[in-house]
């Protein structure tokens, strides 16, 4: 079991969010009760859990059970920046050596779809989770800005259609109001999206499909074979298949794939509403915005004209005393001008990082139906749903790209538990050390 946090911590970090505050479906399901039968049995209420079966579904495999130890959305999904931006992955080059010049095409072919699928989901079931496009990257001095460059001609290049443009010196202003960069790559393509109600419209149309979903039903006991039965407090669900979609949540219940991540915590902050000059001038493209350091900034505006920014610490891994005024000091960096702005919502949450902060998908060893997803690294609202529809095609038919993914090695981190928060400094101080050479710093 993962060693868990005090209380006072945990009361800071289950704080109210802003997306519990303004979300706008009034779902709730029921608690297992009863003994059931299915054909995919899936553990985990996130995106991970809901996209994977709602992928399924859209393949005709509709006899899904669902079960979340909390409620829809408690993990990650519920507690991150909603940012809709390119990628899958920290450092492609960092899987490389796994995958090959091949491969690597591959995967760089599907980290931009994330974006598409979104918006093409919204669009199907008519999600109402406020999307809006515009999407900046930030560079605070000239080697973040070579980087940016590169980057352009990447975007550029898988996505030929979207008004991806770099920015330096005074046009900056027209992309972010901040001084406090020297470049910006924006990318209209992305974007930004409440990714509680995201969710909450995702699990509305699983339901419409005939899958079960239930609440409030967390799992002590899994039997695996050729039918797998996992087990509640007042009910079970015998299933073909089985897929862990618990992530920073899953607390050693499988201790096949426990090991493979790591828990870091990530902290946000909502304003009160500002005026609209005042959005307009933080952000001309009414955008997200993330810098591109390994550790970053991330920010965005709501429909609400508040400004959400967030942010993980940088070197130490812990949990700040007041996560309003640790983050407020962040944004006064990157705003100076919102002193005398209002803090109304602080909160935070966990997030599981794999070793090569790539996120991993499988099944488990020796058991062909019981699979996994899982260690976004911090970026998991646009991987999900490109990682997710790829673990669907691996749970049904199998593909090419499920077998890439999945053939990617995901190592034990020594000391998870026992030595965690020394575990995740080093491993901060190495990834920021490491950005000196890879144009992140």
């Amino acid at each position: 079991m993962s060693t868990p946090m005090n209380t006072q911590a945990m009361n800071k970090l289950d704080a109210l969010n802003y997306y519990t505050a303004t979300r706008k479906y009034d779902l709730a399901f029921p608690r297992l009760t009863q003994d059931l039968d299915a054909d995919v049995v899936v553990i985990g209420g996130g995106f991970s859990g809901i996209n994977t079966a709602l992928e399924l579904a859209e393949k005709g495999i509709t006899d899904i059970v669902v079960l979340e130890a909390r409620h829809l959305g408690y993990g990650g999904t519920g507690r991150n920046g909603g940012q809709v931006m390119a990628g899958i992955g920290h450092d492609l080059e960092k899987v490389k050596k796994h995958v090959g010049d091949k491969g690597l095409e591959v995967l760089f072919g599907i980290a931009n779809l994330g974006a598409g699928i979104i918006r093409e989901r919204i669009a199907r079931y008519d999600i109402d989770a406020d999307f809006r496009n515009g999407y900046g990257y930030l560079a605070f001095n000239e080697r973040q800005a070579n980087t940016l460059k590169t980057w352009l001609k990447e975007f550029q290049q898988v996505s030929p259609d979207d008004d991806i443009e770099l920015v330096t010196g005074d046009k900056v202003q027209e992309v972010v109001g901040s001084t406090a960069y020297c470049a910006a790559l924006k990318h209209m393509g992305g974007g930004h999206v409440h990714s509680l109600n995201l969710l909450l419209g995702e699990a509305k149309a699983l339901a419409g499909h005939g899958a079960r979903i239930f609440e409030n039903s967390p799992v002590i006991a899994v039997e695996y074979g050729n039918r797998i039965t996992v087990r509640t407090n007042a009910g079970s669900v015998r299933a073909a298949k089985l897929l862990w979609a618990c992530d920073s949540f899953l607390n050693g219940l499988e201790p096949t794939i426990a090991p493979k991540t790591i828990n870091t915590y990530a902290f946000q902050m909502a304003t009160e509403p500002l005026p609209e000059e005042l959005i307009l001038k933080i952000s001309p493209i009414r955008g997200a915005y993330s810098d591109i350091r390994p550790i970053i900034d991330y920010y965005r505006v709501t429909n609400e004209n508040r400004l959400l920014f967030g942010a993980a610490t940088d070197y130490l891994d812990y949990v700040p005393g007041n996560l309003a005024d640790w983050n407020r000091a962040r944004m006064l960096k990157i705003f100076p001008y919102l002193a005398d702005v209002k803090i109304e919502l602080a909160w935070g949450g966990p997030m599981a990082c794999s070793a090569n902060l790539f996120p991993q998908i499988g099944s488990l060893p020796g058991r062909p139906n019981a699979f996994y997803v899982q260690g976004y690294s911090g970026f998991g609202v646009t991987p999900s749903h490109i990682v997710c529809k790829v673990l669907a095609e691996g749970m049904s038919e199998r593909t090419e790209r499920y077998d890439l993914m999945s053939s990617i090695p995901h190592l034990n981190i020594f000391g998870k538990n026992s030595l965690r928060p020394a575990v995740m400094s080093v491993a901060k101080s190495w990834h920021q050390l490491s950005g000196y050479f890879n144009g992140r710093r």
